[in-house]
């Protein structure tokens, strides 16, 4: 009998002297271990399932998805140009950038993304600062942002629509629109771009004001009481210990911008601003799904490589 509660023992406290010799990191990577592999394999069973679907070809007539097993010849067709009178747009061509599906989703997540950054800095560096009103500011700041896309695209729309709104014509004016009574392809993003930035500025004020009340207001009393400017607390306190928070902000806006199709539709349409997701979207409607889930992995590996160069630049910071 001894033996045996020896035994049991034995088994119970071996789990726990295997735990306390782990250091407080590695104990909170095994606690949220379960929580990543099942993320991680939610994740990764719809990429390998999308990758083997793109190896197919298009099954236009067949009673199932995918058709005869082709290889890598869906992304040579696409990287070649071979579909883009089936995609309706080039999928990517340097000779018309504002026509082909990776270029224009590239300046936009680029253009769109750089504007809300520094229009939601300068929103939180105002809601932080202690005033009267602040929390009815805050709200004001939020109504965008809480608009449904279908409303969001059919208000830039109209102000946007020659004849109809003020847009056009005081875009125009300004020199920025063409001198033409109809809109193309160059002013629908410039609308596209306005309208996004319209509604997730305050995204990114809100994320980056949870980093700015972060900072340790002692530090800023040390910089007034040493002589430093306002420029100065910005530079060398305020801008370093926002920046992680700012990375973070600025890679959810560059996967959900990578990713634009909503706006798009409601807008204009995807034949006049093509986009990856557009392409995704208006080629699996149409059937074919061997070249949708080629263009939809291509996307997913554009938007992991961008996500990657800021995890490493959040690395470095850290």
């Amino acid at each position: 009998m001894s033996t045996v509660r020896r035994s049991v023992r034995t088994l119970v406290k071996r789990p726990a002297s295997w735990t306390e010799r782990l250091d407080e990191e590695q104990f909170a990577y095994l606690l949220i271990l379960p929580a990543f592999l099942l993320v991680g394999a939610m994740a990764f069973w719809p990429l390998v399932r999308t990758f083997q679907l793109s190896l197919h070809e298009d099954n236009l007539f067949g009673g199932g998805y995918v058709g005869e097993f082709v290889g890598f010849e869906n992304y040579a067709a696409l990287l070649s140009g071979e579909l883009d009178s089936i995609l309706g747009s080039p999928f990517i061509n340097f000779g018309q950038p504002f026509e082909s599906a990776v270029i224009v989703t590239l300046i936009f997540t680029f253009v769109s993304v750089l504007i809300e950054t520094l229009v939601g800095f300068g929103q939180a560096l105002v809601l932080d600062q202690d005033f009267r009103g602040r929390r009815w500011v805050r709200v004001a700041i939020i109504i965008p942002w809480a608009v449904p896309i279908a409303i969001q695209g059919m208000i830039f729309y109209l102000i946007f629509q020659p004849g109809i709104g003020f847009g056009a014509s005081l875009m125009q004016d300004l020199g920025i629109f063409t001198p033409t009574p109809l809109i193309n392809n160059v002013d629908s993003l410039i609308i596209i771009i306005v309208a996004d930035v319209w509604k997730t500025s305050a995204f990114m004020a809100l994320l980056i004001l949870a980093g700015l009340q972060s900072i340790d207001r002692s530090l800023y009393k040390v910089g007034r009481v040493s002589g430093a400017s306002r420029w100065q607390q910005f530079k060398y306190i305020t801008l370093p210990l926002v920046l992680p928070t700012l990375l973070v902000a600025m890679l959810f806006r560059t996967i959900q911008a990578m990713r634009v199709f909503g706006i798009v539709e409601t807008v204009s349409d995807c034949s006049t601003i093509p986009t990856l997701s557009c392409l995704v979207v208006t080629t699996f409607t149409a059937g074919r799904y061997g070249t949708s889930a080629a263009v939809a992995f291509i996307t997913a590996g554009i938007v992991g490589a961008v996500a990657l160069v800021y995890i490493v630049r959040y690395a470095d910071i850290g």
